[in-house]
């Protein structure tokens, strides 16, 4: 691999490791304020990915300004399901039948795409969408870069939301110890509701980002799902630190890959290192105490 391979494979791991971290961090937020392995997300993010692609071709205007739409939308959406659906769930077997219900989820949001929008594929056309610069001999697509930004944006206001409002500082007293929270006077179900909101509308920023450099399809979210899960398991269930340097290493190991290996095996890296964290350390190697921290 020449040097300039290798710098280009690099910097396409960091810019791709950053998305991963924004589309892991919804899943993160689920499972860390309800214990909710919520199967519906890669759903929602082809969903956010179909509505930035409509926006654009009905009104032939960028789609990330979709966002001022979507983002709203999702949150609320994410407050009603888990306020009429999930916290109906018994506690007991909250985590395997969440399972099962947001499976029914994906199903239904991928049936009512392919109803609306049929199987075709769609891919958004941007006049910067094959534009790139080199830097030290690499090429760097500009939709990645954009999307690189847009999810250190989103994971920068996510950080300050949690640690510099109170807000943040009741939602991660509910993550960290429940009861606890209660007995502060915190009251749980209403910030486990917002928690959920918000992890639903970085799902809208993760499908607009994966929109612009992505062709889309309605069964498009099986293929994220078992990467993102793999994210979160790595990092740590409940840690989003833990998910987000999860997802640099997995996006920069997956890139050094795919010069030898090609784009489909370097892929089962995800896989893999999923498996080995199942082994060695199931409650993955970055939670702990950056779980507790954050």
């Amino acid at each position: 691999m020449s040097g300039s391979l290798l710098l280009q494979s690099l910097i396409l791991g960091i810019l791709l490791g950053g998305l991963y971290a924004l589309l892991a961090a919804g899943l993160t937020l689920y499972f860390g304020v309800m214990r909710v392995v919520m199967i519906a997300h890669s759903a929602f993010l082809i969903l956010a990915a179909y509505l930035a692609w409509y926006f654009n071709r009905e009104t032939g205007i960028d789609p990330l300004l979709s966002l001022l739409v979507t983002v709203p939308l999702f949150f609320v959406a994410g407050v009603a399901m888990q306020r009429l659906l999930l916290s109906r769930l018994r506690p007991a077997t909250l985590t395997m039948m969440s399972v099962l219900l947001t499976f029914a989820i994906a199903l239904t949001i991928e049936g009512l795409l392919g109803y609306v929008f049929t199987g075709t594929q769609r891919r958004i056309q941007l006049d910067y969408s094959g534009s790139s610069f080199e830097v030290a001999g690499a090429n760097i697509a500009v939709v990645k870069l954009i999307a690189f930004g847009l999810a250190a944006l989103s994971l920068l206001g996510l950080y300050l939301l949690m640690k510099k409002t109170r807000f943040g500082q009741a939602l991660r007293a509910t993550i960290q110890h429940p009861e606890a929270a209660r007995l502060l006077g915190i009251s749980t179900d209403r910030i486990a509701g917002y928690g959920f909101g918000i992890g639903l509308a970085t799902a809208a920023v993760g499908g607009t980002a994966l929109a612009l450099d992505s062709t889309i399809y309605p069964s498009l979210h099986w293929h994220w799902i078992g990467p993102l899960m793999a994210i979160i398991v790595i990092g740590g269930l409940g840690s989003i630190p833990g998910a987000a340097i999860a997802a640099m290493l997995l996006g920069v190991t997956q890139s050094l890959l795919q010069v030898p290996m090609g784009t489909t095996w370097a892929q089962t890296v995800f896989y893999i290192a999923l498996f080995a964290t199942l082994m060695v350390r199931p409650q993955g190697f970055f939670g702990g105490r950056l779980a507790q921290r954050f």
